[in-house]
């Protein structure tokens, strides 16, 4: 396992500790399982999209949850009387997958397709946030007094 070591960050950068936490925490996380299998895309400048393969499960087995910078998908079958199988390949176990979003990342929808599970986010910077060019002002025009000696 690898150690980061952020203190030049820290050094240089105002309120980033919390990115650093963050890569830390994840470099920290046990290996994940990797059910249900997902895609992230960019699909704009400040868009993106997250597709979760959810073969077998239905609209009200899932559930989306935005809460502050995390997006949490959760899935999970009701109890259904026991089958026998003679193969049992669509796994059907309950998965919860978190998501963590940068600032100013709104889920904007989501919907079901052909068992895939689609999360549309938009980046909504706020306008008081966006850079904005400051007008230098130029010095007013000195009065300049003529000064005349007197004869």
């Amino acid at each position: 396992m690898r150690t980061f070591d952020f203190s030049p960050l820290w050094r240089s950068t105002i309120g980033f500790d919390h990115l650093a936490d963050l890569l830390d925490a994840s470099l920290r996380q046990p290996t994940e399982d990797n059910y249900p299998p997902y895609n992230v895309e960019r699909s704009g400048d400040d868009a993106y999209r997250i597709s979760l393969a959810v073969a077998g499960f239905g609209v009200d087995d899932v559930t989306v949850t935005a809460e502050q910078n995390t997006l949490i998908i959760e899935g999970r079958k009701p109890e259904v009387p026991a089958r026998e199988y003679l193969y049992h390949g669509i796994a059907a176990r309950p998965f919860r997958r978190v998501f963590n979003l940068a600032d100013h990342v709104k889920v904007k929808q989501a919907s079901f397709a052909n068992g895939l599970l689609i999360v549309d986010l938009a980046r909504e910077v706020p306008e008081s946030m966006k850079p904005r060019r400051i007008p230098i002002a130029s010095p007013a025009p000195s009065h300049q007094i003529e000064q005349k000696k007197a004869a």
